[in-house]
Formats: C-alpha cells, sequence, structure tokens
C-alpha cells in the first residue's frame, strides 16, 4: 500500500523537500557510501586494466595491442551502461529510485568479486578474456543505472536552496571510489611487489567489494525513498512508457546534457580509466615510475578532486549550476594543458602536482551536475532523462578516451595529440553548457510538470 505523502511543515512537501535533519543526513550518508562503493568497484576494473589485465588476459596479442585490448575492455562496458539507463529509468519512474539503487548494487558488487576471482589466459586460455569483458558489461549496466537514482534521492530530498550541495553527495562517489581504488591497489603493490603482485596481489581489492556491498547494502536500506516519487505514486501519476515520452519531447536537451558530461568524462577517464597509471609505470615509456609511487599521487588527485567536488557543490547553490560549470571549463582547459607536460618530467611530484591541478576543473564541472540535470527534466521522467544523459555522455566522454589516448601516443609517439583532444572534448562540455539556461531553483514535484517541461535551451521554445 502506498505511503501518504504528508505536506504539512513537519513532512515532505511538494517541492521533494523534507524538514527532518535526521532524515536528510541520512540521505546525504546512503548515496555517498552506495556511489563510493559502485565507483570503487567501477573504476578499481579501469586501474587494474592498465597495470595488469593486458599481461594476464590479452597477452597472445602482442604488448603493445594487449594493452589496446585491455583498454577496449574498458570502453565496452560504457556501450552497456544506455541499457542500465533504459532499464533503471523505466524502473525508477514506475516503482522508486530506492528500489533501482538496491539492484544496481549488487549487480556491481557480484561482478567485481567475480572478476577478482577469475582464472587468467593462461589458466583457461580463451574462456579467460571473454569471462573477463562479460563482467565488465554487468558492471556497466550497473553503473549506468546507479547514478540517476542515487542524484534523485540526494537532489528531491533536498532543501530548494541546498540542491547542488546535496546533489554533490553522490558526486563525491566518485573521488572516493578512485581514493578507495588506487588506494587499496598501491598498498597491495607495496606489500606484494613485482611479481606476487601480478600473480595475486591486484586480486585482494576485488574480492574486498564483496565486504563493502554488504555495507553499502545495510546502508541504503535504512533510507526513504524520494518524496517526488512518492506524492506521484500517490497520485498514481507515473508515466506509462517514460523513455518514450523522453525522446519524444526532449530528445535534444538530452544530447545536450549528455554533451556537458562528456567533456568532464573524457578528461576525468585518464586517471579513473587507467590510461595515466598505465603511461607512467610502462618500464618502456618515457616516464617509467614505480607502481606504487604512481597510485599514491593519484590517491593524492583523488582527495583533492573530492574537495573541489564538493566547493563546487556549495558554489552551484550560490552563483547558479551554469556559472559555476563555466568556471570549471575553463580550470579544466588549463589542467588539461598542463598535465602531459608535468607527467613527461618524470618526477613523481610534479606529476602529482599536474594531476592535483586537473582536478580543480574535473570538480567544479561534476559537482553542480546533479542539480543540474534534476532542474532539466519534468518529475514523471525525471529518473529517464537523467540516466540516459548521463549514460550517454560516458560514451560521448570516457568510454573510449584511454584507448583513443593510447592510439594517439602509438601512432605521433608524442602526448601533444591526447592534449588537443582533451581540450576540444572540454570545449564542447563547455558549448553544450552555454546552450542550457540556468534553472536553478525550479519546483522539482509533480504540481508543476508544466512549468518543468518548458525548453531549458536557448533558441528553443519556452513551452
Amino acid at each position: 500500500m502506498s505511503r501518504p505523502v504528508p505536506t504539512g511543515p513537519e513532512g515532505f512537501t511538494p517541492t521533494g523537500t523534507i524538514s527532518s535533519p535526521t532524515d536528510r543526513r541520512r540521505v546525504v550518508f546512503a548515496t555517498v557510501v552506495g556511489t563510493t562503493v559502485e565507483w570503487y568497484d567501477f573504476f578499481l576494473y579501469a586501474s587494474a586494466a592498465g597495470l595488469v589485465f593486458g599481461q594476464l588476459f590479452f597477452a597472445p596479442a602482442g604488448e603493445g595491442f594487449a594493452q589496446i585490448l585491455s583498454f577496449i575492455t574498458v570502453g565496452i562496458s560504457f556501450l552497456f551502461r544506455p541499457l542500465g539507463a533504459f532499464l533503471a529509468g523505466h524502473l525508477g519512474d514506475k516503482y522508486g529510485r530506492r528500489l533501482v539503487l538496491m539492484l544496481t548494487l549488487v549487480l556491481m558488487g557480484v561482478a567485481t568479486t567475480l572478476v577478482g576471482l577469475l582464472p587468467t589466459y593462461q589458466a583457461i586460455g580463451i574462456a579467460a578474456p571473454i569471462l573477463l569483458i562479460v563482467l565488465r558489461i554487468l558492471q556497466g549496466i550497473s553503473a549506468g543505472g546507479e547514478w540517476g537514482g542515487a542524484v534523485l534521492m540526494a537532489v528531491e530530498h533536498a532543501p530548494k536552496t541546498r540542491r547542488s550541495l546535496f546533489g554533490a553527495s553522490p558526486q563525491l562517489g566518485v573521488p572516493l571510489g578512485l581514493l578507495l581504488a588506487s588506494g587499496m591497489l598501491g598498498l597491495m603493490a607495496i606489500i606484494a611487489p613485482g611479481d606476487a603482485f601480478l600473480e595475486w596481489g591486484w586480486r585482494i581489492p576485488f574480492l574486498l567489494s564483496f565486504v563493502l556491498i554488504l555495507i553499502g547494502h545495510y546502508v541504503r536500506r535504512r533510507v526513504e525513498e524520494s518524496p517526488v516519487f512518492l506524492e506521484l505514486s500517490e497520485r498514481k501519476e507515473q508515466t506509462r512508457m517514460p523513455i518514450v515520452q523522453l525522446f519524444r519531447k526532449h530528445a535534444l536537451l538530452v544530447i545536450i546534457a549528455a554533451m556537458v558530461f562528456a567533456g568532464n568524462n573524457a578528461v576525468g577517464y585518464m586517471t579513473t580509466g587507467g590510461y595515466i597509471q598505465r603511461y607512467a609505470t610502462d618500464p618502456e615509456g618515457p616516464v617509467g615510475l614505480p607502481t606504487a609511487d604512481v597510485l599514491g599521487a593519484v590517491t593524492i588527485s583523488a582527495v583533492s578532486w573530492l574537495v573541489f567536488t564538493w566547493i563546487a557543490g556549495w558554489a552551484g547553490d550560490r552563483l547558479g549550476r551554469r556559472n559555476t560549470y563555466i568556471i570549471g571549463w575553463i580550470a579544466q582547459l588549463v589542467g588539461v594543458v598542463l598535465l602531459f607536460p608535468l607527467v613527461n618530467t618524470g618526477s613523481i611530484g610534479l606529476l602529482t602536482l599536474g594531476l592535483v591541478v586537473l582536478t580543480a576543473g574535473l570538480g567544479f564541472t561534476y559537482g553542480p551536475q546533479a542539480a543540474l540535470y534534476a532542474e532539466l527534466f519534468p518529475a514523471s521522467i525525471r529518473f529517464s532523462g537523467v540516466s540516459i544523459s548521463y549514460a550517454i555522455g560516458a560514451i560521448l566522454g570516457g568510454a573510449f578516451a584511454p584507448t583513443i589516448a593510447q592510439a594517439l601516443v602509438q601512432s605521433t609517439g608524442s602526448t601533444d595529440a591526447v592534449t588537443w583532444y582533451l581540450a576540444g572534448m572540454t570545449l564542447l562540455g563547455l558549448i553544450a553548457t552555454l546552450l542550457l539556461r540556468d534553472r536553478s531553483g525550479i519546483p522539482l514535484g509533480p504540481d508543476h510538470e508544466e512549468l518543468q517541461a518548458r525548453s531549458p535551451i536557448y533558441g528553443a521554445a519556452k513551452a
């Protein structure tokens, strides 16, 4: 039976806020913990793809091509993120945000744990890379469904004047996941250096996922459903075919929103996709730094990314989502230009500096994203809108960014082409941002669907 939706000062309001500080803290904590576990699993695979998977699962392809194949498996998962977004969007708009969050968390954790148990090519032949790809696809489906549910739980519970800050809580899961994944791999590189890391050390962080999934599941079970969805459910106003309605009325908006994320995601996947880790540690490459040192630098940059993402969430409520993004694109362009010149010095200190500078822009182009996306789409199709926009942006941006970077370096012998590629993606994100009106503070509840449905795209009809 549907739970009644109170409208008084002590309960939910049609704009999607709750008055209880305890409930708000619980929502923030649950979204941070859950997304951290999800992205730990997702980024752990990407980092291992840069460090060991080429040798363990694709060695017969030859050293250079084996690494490209390893990075391709990172990108393949992105092709299945829209499937996860479609499924989660449909379920989330019809049956609730909370259900989807539980399903995606379990799927990601099981897939990641099984990677840690997977035999290598030497043990079972071609079946090893095939099974690895299947498990990565399951990770992609989970990641495609996770984000939309997490950000809507945060934003739809938030006070109107603090949506960007509340929405930054699931965004913190990305740098926290990277921090945890890099930290665990770095720790294992110290505990089991050299051949021991290749033989068994890399598996331990994957097996740890089973414990983390139990923690995340416990935390998420204690969170109430989104007040916006509860109101939709009480009125029986869930859209019958939300995805059809989304593309019928808002297809252009989905593409522009996707390009906003693509500009951030392509640059972010230089570390979250494992490229910098591989490039900087390759003993045959121009840098050749120790694995533990590079993972330590990435871990430090994850901390700075966390800080800048939180600051950006705070700024999004004060400067507006659009203005915060514009500042972020400028900072990100500076970081892109400086990154490889600093990495190529061969100094671990300057490599760390380059990654930290880059995270300023990454944080400012990611922190306000949850609030920006939630305010773009009507309540009845919002889960579908934010999830599918995010998934398409991930394909356009991060899906094959490490593969493209690897291919550009191998074909040109220089990282200059990679810098131009990342700068181009940053400018694409800036242009997409400039095409959108700032809708900070727009009511999110179902009473205001007509207002929400008005196009936020400059040059498009407002009604």
